[in-house]
């Protein structure tokens, strides 16, 4: 099992991001989670036995949905210390 941290910046908040992050996620068979941060960004941590499937949600991130602007994505892989059962969206922290 691989994890990876994303924090996204730029116009990413009120324009569905965490919405389209855990769509996708879903389509990908990813599991772990997406929140809004109160410094405008949105954190995703996303976990999945295939390295490919999370590389290949980082594309989408760095892209996002149809509004968003994405300036800057900050790609941290991690060791696990939780596993999640689905892909969810939190409350903003």
């Amino acid at each position: 099992m691989k994890q990876v941290h994303l924090l996204i910046s730029g116009f990413v908040q009120g324009v569905g991001f965490r919405v389209f992050v855990q769509r996708e996620a879903k389509k990908l068979g990813i599991t772990g989670w997406t929140r809004n941060l109160r410094d405008d960004r949105v954190e995703v941590l996303a976990q999945s036995d295939h390295e490919k499937k999370l590389k290949e949600l980082i594309k989408i991130c760095e892209k996002g949905p149809f509004l968003a602007e994405v300036k800057d994505v900050s790609i941290e892989w991690q060791d696990i210390l939780e596993e999640f059962e689905t892909f969810d969206r939190k409350t903003t922290e």
